[in-house]
């Protein structure tokens, strides 16, 4: 009832008039891009005057820009997690957004905002789906539902009004979930230039003055907590129906095109903004280390009773588990820099640790198998190839992978949850009762891992002890016996 009494979260409230040019254009005002891209800009606009103001266009018809313009395109940021062992719950107002538009409605505003001046950016989150061609977008009448398509229209109308200016090209900034996102955005709008037989000079301009820069973007952003609602919005003395809730962690990997990093100075606010050269090894370390850690640490958890990661990682022995195979079997392979794998790492491990998101491990399980060829089995093929000899983390973490696929530990049925023929295929070779027959049989399987294990020197040896140790005893102690044979 008290909220009814609150008026709705507006400038003149918070003491915000200011009036930013506009240099960026967003697609896609949703949860991710309002606690990522939106808070970023918002930071480097309070902390290292960048003074660049956002317009955000809605990319889909059924979407809630209205909502945004109703409280002056402002709206409440949590941001909640552990940093460096410290427990962070902050909430901040953003205001960078300086008009919302649906160009479904509409659309001239929409094509004005190729006459901006001062603008230079473009950033984007669409979803993954987001980034594809629609040849049923033939006319170049708007408006158009395919995003690249309205990026097209945008670009065309600017070039248009600026006579093919050198200095008027963009920097497009896509945050899609896809690799060598920009890449491929570009060549969509090439396809809907030819598509709409554009002039020819137009496609000379998108490629001599316009910069496609691909991204690695990382940050859990639940967003409006409708199911705690009520706990957020006592912390407010005004009304916002836009709040959003975020991890603490932030990770931006950036492709630097003609000197990025004049025209944004990441560098001046403490985040985790990187402008690179080659993205390739941070999206391997993502995938190794986050990604990873998950899985590595995965059948152990389960087979231990442990339902979420805080839970699994707050454990004394998985937690040890788990940061003594990233750092003395993961990272070792991947070739970076060690301290800022180790930053990294320990950021992850904060991120695991996270009291404010609840990740259960059975939603991790799912296409187990895939996720540890993916994740895990190259660092553990790449640790043999360096030291010739097993990382007996990985390989105990294979083990547990191939028990957790027999079903059931003890009276417990295991939240087995992959496509079919996996599950299949592990319910015979468990059929054997015994354990080197089940460790040739999994290891060999070319159809899981796209390789036989067994080729790989003391694998399956290996397997076989760690299979027989986790069925005779609990798991920390099945571990420590399992290295302890092997030292």
């Amino acid at each position: 009832m008290e909220n009814q009494t609150k008026q709705k979260l507006n400038r003149e409230l918070i003491n915000s008039q200011e009036k930013l040019p506009i240099k960026i254009v967003q697609f896609g005002g949703g949860n991710f891009m309002r606690g990522f891209t939106d808070y970023v800009i918002d930071k480097l606009n309070k902390e290292a005057g960048f003074n660049a103001g956002i317009v955000n266009v809605q990319p889909t018809p059924g979407g809630s820009v209205h909502k945004l313009e109703e409280q002056d395109n402002l709206y409440t940021l949590f941001s909640r997690g552990i940093k460096k062992g410290e427990v962070i719950d902050t909430k901040q107002v953003i205001s960078a957004i300086q008009k919302s538009i649906n160009p479904y409605t509409n659309y001239d505003e929409f094509l004005a905002l190729a006459k901006e001046e001062e603008l230079e950016f473009i950033f984007s989150n669409t979803t993954e789906t987001g980034i594809a061609y629609d040849e049923s977008e033939n006319n170049y009448a708007g408006p158009h539902k395919n995003f690249p398509a309205k990026v097209t229209v945008l670009l065309h109308e600017r070039f248009k009004h600026f006579n093919g200016a050198s200095d008027k090209g963009l920097r497009i900034i896509p945050c899609e979930l896809i690799e060598d996102n920009a890449f491929a955005l570009k060549e969509i709008i090439l396809k809907y230039a030819q598509l709409w037989n554009l002039d020819s000079n137009f496609v000379q301009w998108i490629e001599q003055s316009n910069y496609f820069h691909n991204t690695l973007v990382d940050r859990i952003v639940p967003g409006y907590p409708k199911d705690d609602a009520e706990t957020y919005e006592d912390q407010l003395n005004y009304e916002d129906q836009m709040m959003v809730v975020s991890e603490v962690f932030l990770l931006f990997v950036i492709q630097d095109l003609a000197n990025l990093k004049e025209r944004i100075p990441f560098d001046t606010i403490d985040e985790q903004i990187l402008v690179v050269d080659d993205i390739q090894p941070y999206r391997l370390r993502k995938v190794r280390i986050l990604n990873g850690g998950h899985t590595l640490m995965l059948a152990p958890a389960i087979l231990s009773g442990k339902e979420t990661v805080k839970e699994s990682i707050d454990d004394p022995f998985l937690g040890k588990f788990l940061s003594e195979t990233i750092f003395n079997e993961v990272n070792p392979t991947l070739g970076l820099d060690e301290n800022e794998l180790k930053d990294f790492a320990e950021e992850v491990f904060d991120r695991f640790r996270n009291p404010f998101i609840k990740h259960y491990q059975a939603s991790i399980a799912l296409y187990f198998v895939s996720k540890f060829k993916v994740r895990i089995l190259p660092s553990l093929l790449k640790y043999v190839e360096i030291n010739h000899k097993l990382p007996l983390n990985l390989t105990f973490s294979l083990a547990s992978l191939i028990r957790f696929y027999q079903g059931k530990f003890g009276e417990k049925a295991l939240p087995i949850n992959d496509e079919e023929a996996i599950v299949n295929r592990f319910k015979e070779i468990w059929t054997n009762n015994n354990y080197e027959k089940v460790a040739e049989l999994a290891l060999s399987e070319t159809t899981f891992w796209d390789t036989d294990l067994t080729k790989v020197n003391g694998l399956k040896d290996a397997v076989t002890k760690a299979l027989w140790e986790i069925d005779h005893n609990d798991i920390e102690t099945a571990y420590h016996n399992f290295i302890q044979f092997y030292s």
